[in-house]
């Protein structure tokens, strides 16, 4: 499970699906990640494992969460230094708390919230002082974090002003209007864009890397995915995707174009 990193970095990336063992196949296929079952006490939870490293987990989607329409998706982990003073300023600027913040042995305390657009995610303070590798450039680590959202302004002050993120570089994407960049920490981490109005919703997207571009766009089909957009160059000379996975989860893959 993740550890602790300075306040704002993303230390953890977690699927919730309707099928965690066809998930675990497919992105074993595409990702090439080994799913191992977590064997913490009351959870049916499961890694994934990059290599020797933990880099995220999945799960299906809770009862009760099924019940109130949540949807497969991927879910991002922010690590805090105090979960409740977060969820406490999140919560008095229009953000909604979905899970109250838990402690979970050996693990952390987490909570799951929404920002004021409704876009969903985790803060954590992990009961380690290690590192977490779950964001980075290594094979099937998540490389990027890119937020669609409904309000580009008001999400990048709310992301900054709460996690010491700083607002970067701006990209023109014509009439779609800008790709704004995202920092911390001395480092690029993703960036934020509007949404287009159309196509999944307003979201956290997280990319992972793989070795082949075109050949991770093959084993999504294979596999019963769909390629969504791209292979697509992007700055720097690898190719990204975005796809979806066979239960409806959306996620982004990067990588070097072999042929």
């Amino acid at each position: 499970m993740p550890d602790t990193n300075s306040h704002g970095s993303f230390i953890w990336y977690e699927l919730l699906t309707t099928d965690a063992d066809a998930a675990a196949a497919f992105y074993g296929e595409v990702i090439g990640w080994r799913a191992t079952e977590a064997g913490v006490p009351g959870y049916d939870y499961r890694f994934f494992w990059a290599g020797e490293q933990g880099i995220g987990g999945h799960m299906n989607i809770p009862e009760e969460g099924a019940e109130h329409g949540m949807r497969p998706g991927w879910y991002g982990f922010i690590g805090v230094n105090d979960v409740d003073a977060t969820v406490a300023a999140i919560e008095s600027e229009g953000g909604t708390v979905l899970m109250p913040a838990m402690d979970i042995p050996d693990v952390g305390r987490m909570a799951l919230v929404t920002d004021p657009q409704h876009v969903p995610f985790y803060v954590m303070r992990g009961s380690s002082d290690q590192a977490s590798d779950s964001f980075g450039r290594g094979q099937g680590h998540c490389c990027w974090n890119e937020l669609s959202t409904a309000d580009q302004g008001a999400a990048l002050s709310f992301y900054t002003r709460h996690f010491g993120w700083e607002k970067g570089e701006a990209m023109p994407m014509g009439e779609m209007g800008d790709y704004v960049f995202i920092n911390h920490d001395g480092g690029m981490i993703g960036a934020v864009m509007p949404h287009g109005g159309d196509g999944p919703l307003p979201a956290w997207r997280f990319y992972f890397v793989v070795p082949d571009i075109d050949a991770a766009a093959a084993k999504v089909t294979a596999a019963g995915g769909v390629v969504r957009h791209g292979p697509q160059e992007i700055p720097g000379g690898d190719f990204m995707l975005v796809a979806t996975d066979p239960q409806g989860a959306v996620f982004g893959a990067v990588g070097a174009r072999k042929s």
